[in-house]
Order: structure tokens, then C-alpha cells, then sequence
């Protein structure tokens, strides 16, 4: 059976790139990703009074598909126009709160702590993301040759500067020390894990803080991502990413969020905190490490089964 073709839309961020690449697999599309470019007046612009018009977007080159999958407000125009100029039946898939009316949509994906309803929304616990428990299994041995044997590791994984967070390096610090004070204590091995968004002079205070305990990763590497995740007894994520917390509770593992506080309100993220502390994936970073059990999440998988029955 051909498979149906897919175009992705989104700004080019990881977060949002995880959850559509995530949402094409689970669909089993074949896919072009494509990264919006508004044009230069309308980026000062919301959606909702922004015309659905090629003008507002550098053109996207793409002759054929069957569903678009769109992620953040850059790509909210752009999905609605390549639908309506499309001889075809279409269907277009958008994730997070569009800010327009969602019967422009034939599903938008949201998670619940945004509170959107409607017909088309379909909910998430948390976000969508392009991890499988087969691909972190299959990259378990790719860190194993840097890190010590007969020893059990504690991940860190940092996000980056946010409108709400400021990684300051007294903020960034007290993360560290506290991480690195738990590795003695525990006697463990750390694992630092920077992401797209982490600041340079961040991973360098990571290396001078922690280097002797821990094995602190200086590149974006997807690979060593995903075996730091297979090999870590107990992960940490810094409080500034949602997605990267979702992508954990992939694993099972018991999950601190390592709070930096906020500069501007982040009652968003608060909510989404306290629904994952409601369902036991997750707990304060503190002073004690402890193990726990919880329902381990794939929300892509759950989203995908839904909507695969419309596309049959």
C-alpha cells in the first residue's frame, strides 16, 4: 500500500520539531520537513489578523501531499493556505493552540494543561515527541566506552534561556551544585546532556562544575541523548522544557525537574508541572534521590491510533 505523503511546517525548533517528525512516524507518512519564513511585515503580526495569503510566507515547494502536520504560530497560516489552494481533500493537522478558529483545522493537538476544547481538539497529557523505546534501547552503547563501569548515572539534561527563565549563571549554578553534591552522595556517575537551546558559556560552567564526576557531553548529539536515557538510573531536566520532560517519561524513570525561577508568569508551565506530579512521572530536584513507579507516557502513539482511523 503507498504510503500517504505528509509536509511539515514548523519554526525550526527542537520542541516543535520532535512532536510533528514524532506525530509523521507514528502515522507511518512519508515526509518533508519544511521550516516557515514569514516575510518581514507579518512576523509583527498574530494569526488572527494575519491574511491567509502566500504573501504573508515565503513560498514552501511542494507539488504533492495528503496531510499537513504544522507546529507554533509561524506555520498556523501557512498549513490553512496550502489546504485551500489544494485540488485535493487535505487534511491538516496542527499542534498547540492556534489562536484562530479550529475549524481552519481537521485536528488540532493540544495539551490539556492549555485548557482547549472543541470538536477537532484531541488532548495530550504532555508533549508529542519523535522518541521510541526501540530507539533509545538501540543506542544504550554508544556512551558506555566514556563512562565508568559498575556505576549507576544520574542525567542532566539542560534546556536554555526562555522568556520565562533566565540561565543566569547563579541560577545555572545552583542546578550544578546540587547535582553534583547528590552524584557524591549517591556515589553515581553524572551525565550532562546540552540541548539546541543551551548557551555555550553554560556547558563550558557544566564542564569546569562537574567534569570530575560527571561526563559532560559539549555537542548537540542526538545519539548520546538517547543512550544517556537508556543507561541513566535517574534523569533530571531542567523546568524550562516541556518536551524534553515528555520525551523522558518515555522511559519510566524516575524524573526531577530542576526548577530556575521564573521571571515572567509561566502559569503554563506550572499547569503542565502539576499534572505530571498528579500522575507520580515526576518530582522536585531537591536534596534526597528516590525511585519510583509510574504509568510510562507515549502520547504520539495514543494521538496517532486516533486520527490513523480517519486516514484509513
Amino acid at each position: 500500500m503507498t504510503k500517504l505523503k505528509g509536509i511539515l511546517l514548523t519554526q525550526g525548533m527542537h520542541g516543535m520539531i520532535s512532536q510533528v517528525e514524532g506525530l509523521a512516524k507514528a502515522l507511518d507518512l512519508d515526509f518533508t520537513h519544511h521550516t516557515v519564513e514569514l516575510n518581514n511585515f507579518w512576523k509583527l503580526f498574530p494569526p488572527k489578523i494575519t491574511p491567509i495569503s502566500q504573501k504573508v510566507f515565503k513560498k514552501i515547494e511542494v507539488k504533492d501531499f495528503d496531510v499537513i502536520i504544522s507546529c507554533g504560530r509561524k506555520s498556523v497560516v501557512p498549513s490553512i493556505y496550502l489546504k485551500k489552494i489544494s485540488s485535493k481533500k487535505i487534511i491538516n493537522i496542527h499542534i498547540q493552540d492556534p489562536k484562530v478558529n479550529l475549524d481552519n483545522f481537521s485536528y488540532v493537538i493540544a495539551p490539556e494543561h492549555d485548557q482547549l476544547t472543541g470538536d477537532n481538539v484531541l488532548s495530550t497529557k504532555g508533549a508529542m515527541h519523535y522518541l521510541t523505546k526501540e530507539e533509545i534501547k538501540m543506542h544504550t552503547n554508544y556512551l558506555k566506552d566514556k563512562l565508568q563501569n559498575g556505576k549507576e548515572y544520574f542525567l542532566l539534561i539542560l534546556g536554555g534561556p526562555t522568556k520565562h527563565y533566565d540561565y543566569s549563571d547563579e541560577n545555572i549554578l545552583n542546578i550544578l551544585n546540587l547535582f553534583n553534591d547528590l552524584i557524591k552522595k549517591n556515589n553515581l556517575q553524572g551525565i550532562v546532556i546540552p540541548s539546541m537551546r543551551t548557551p555555550k558559556n553554560i556547558i563550558e560552567l557544566s564542564k569546569h562544575k562537574l567534569s570530575e564526576r560527571s561526563l559532560v557531553i559539549e555537542t548537540v548529539d542526538k545519539k548520546a541523548y538517547l543512550s544517556a536515557l537508556s543507561l541513566a538510573k535517574y534523569i533530571s531536566v531542567t523546568c524550562d522544557s516541556t518536551s524534553m520532560i515528555s520525551e523522558a517519561a518515555l522511559t519510566g524513570k524516575p524524573i526531577y525537574v530542576a526548577d530556575i525561577p521564573a521571571k515572567k508568569n509561566d502559569q503554563r508551565i506550572q499547569k503542565f508541572k502539576e499534572l505530571f506530579y498528579q500522575l507520580n512521572i515526576i518530582k522536585k530536584l531537591e536534596n534526597k534521590l528516590e525511585t519510583w513507579d509510574y504509568e510510562i507516557l507515549n502520547e504520539t502513539s495514543r494521538i496517532a491510533d486516533k486520527i490513523k482511523k480517519q486516514l484509513i
